[in-house]
């Protein structure tokens, strides 16, 4: 039987899915779907690099999954896309790991020869799914990943000025980093629910985001069940 981890940091950005399956199947205590040939299991980390990261190690050290996808909502440092646009993120950087200078820059910990930025799974300090190309159909962009989100203009434009990433999230760089050191095949995919920007919810999309998200995400399952994985 073939296995699939939906992960994700909240209910709420995979509500739709979830109760589509749940019409289906009746999940177990776990929030596992059984079908025919493919298992199809869901797992909510909470928010923040540090709950993903743990939660993601206790659930690959017990189990082989023949792929994982992350799914959620984030921010967009890119201007060209749109609100509710979904996206898949090929690549992710842990953004803020690393050392404020007394001049208010920035450093990382890879300049500050702290981390080897060619050691597994870094490719010149970032992460890279080599699992992504065998899916196609959404457009490819790169992320970094937070512990806090940027909300005033001078931090915005600093970031703006050092990163090529589109979007931001608290979660993706630790599902890369685990899913790359488990050699585990793995999708990340985000809608945008708001511009990085100085703070402003008034102006996030959230429920469109959401609503976006899971129109990919359910077709996607849909075709893994018919075809039993």
């Amino acid at each position: 039987m073939k296995k699939l981890l939906l992960v994700a940091a909240t209910q709420f950005e995979i509500a739709p899915l979830l109760n589509w399956l749940e019409k289906l199947k009746e999940p177990d205590a776990e929030l596992k779907f059984t079908f025919q040939e493919l298992e199809v299991s869901i797992l909510l980390t909470g928010v923040g690099l540090p709950l993903a990261m743990f939660q993601l190690t206790r659930a690959l050290t017990t189990t082989r999954y023949d792929l994982l996808i992350n799914a959620g909502i984030a921010g967009a440092l890119d201007a060209q896309l749109e609100l509710g646009a979904v996206v898949q993120v090929v690549s992710e950087t842990f953004a803020d790991l690393g050392v404020e200078e007394a001049d208010g820059s920035f450093t990382d910990l890879f300049k500050l020869n702290l981390i080897n930025p060619l050691a597994p799974p870094f490719q010149e300090g970032k992460m890279v799914n080599t699992f992504g190309s065998a899916y196609d159909f959404l457009p490819k962009v790169h992320g970094i990943t937070v512990n806090k989100v940027h909300g005033s203009a001078a931090s915005i434009e600093r970031l703006k000025r050092t990163s090529n990433a589109s979007v931001e999230s608290m979660e993706g760089a630790a599902v890369f980093y685990t899913c790359l050191m488990y050699q585990m095949p793995f999708l990340e995919i985000r809608s945008i629910s708001n511009y990085v920007e100085p703070r402003n919810r008034d102006a996030w999309e959230i429920a469109l985001a959401i609503e976006k998200l899971n129109e990919v995400l359910i077709p996607m399952l849909v075709a893994l069940i018919e075809n039993q994985g």
